[in-house]
């Protein structure tokens, strides 16, 4: 394809950063570094760790200790994956990281589908990682948690017009302009909802989206963290953003106009 040296130049040239939000993480932690490490060696990993009482801060501590290409940010308690994420969205705006990826620490966002995104961001400002699109798809869910997923997105598609299939997974990679134009300061959502209040932001704004296939694993080690709350706050909040979108974000008829 005629863009591919410049979608090599995404992975291989631009400075990025891979962003790894834990909480009780020490299962896990050391293998998921050591995969985006391999499957991206030119970007380097922000560990977000919100006091983990496991000790996987310590881990991500000594994992930064022996690669200058792994930092750690640690925060004073568990206060959601949405503040995590600003936070380190934050961190890394103001450093020189021009290709920003967020992705979870469980192994459920396999490294190795990274290079094909970041392919992709050549051409776009964002890309989803995408649970329902082209190879896509999940490995050892049940289908309660099938139904969850693709009705959650359903939902949000519908009410928010949003012409994506997978609005709430959280595999994402973003340019640095896009980031910088979703007025962070404005984010207090979490889990779903905050996936689906970044999706809503970036299309509004008018950025270039594509969506590119992932398989999303279950988790092998410790405890999923979605809670039933998590779902409710997503349901309200996508309603509510139908009426009125979040502080920052323009409605459709500003961007229609």
């Amino acid at each position: 394809m005629l863009w591919m040296p410049a979608a090599r130049a995404v992975r291989r040239v631009m400075p990025g950063l891979v962003v790894i939000p834990t909480y009780n993480e020490a299962g896990n932690i050391e293998a998921i570094v050591r995969r985006v490490r391999t499957a991206a060696p030119r970007f380097d990993v922000l560990v977000v760790d919100d006091a983990s009482p496991d000790g996987t801060g310590a881990l991500a501590d000594a994992l930064a200790t022996g690669d200058p290409q792994v930092h750690v940010l640690h925060r004073s308690g568990k206060e959601g994956l949405g503040a995590a994420y600003v936070h380190a969205f934050g961190w890394a705006l103001t450093r020189d990281y021009e290709v920003i990826v967020q992705m979870d620490a469980d192994g459920s966002h396999r490294p190795e589908d990274l290079p094909a995104m970041l392919d992709l961001l050549a051409d776009a400002d964002v890309v989803v990682g995408s649970r329902w699109v082209g190879e896509g798809g999940v490995r050892n869910w049940p289908f309660h948690r099938r139904l969850l997923s693709r009705g959650g997105s359903l939902y949000a598609r519908l009410l928010l017009r949003l012409p994506y299939q997978d609005i709430t997974g959280g595999y994402r990679a973003f340019r640095r302009s896009a980031l910088e134009g979703l007025h962070l300061d404005d984010v207090h959502s979490h889990g779903y909802g905050f996936q689906i209040d970044m999706l809503l932001r970036a299309h509004r704004g008018g950025h270039r989206i594509v969506e590119s296939p992932i398989v999303f694993v279950e988790r092998q080690v410790g405890e999923s963290k979605m809670t039933a709350g998590i779902v409710f706050e997503a349901v309200v909040n996508v309603t509510r953003w139908s009426v009125r979108p979040p502080s920052g974000v323009p409605s459709r008829r500003a961007v229609r106009a």
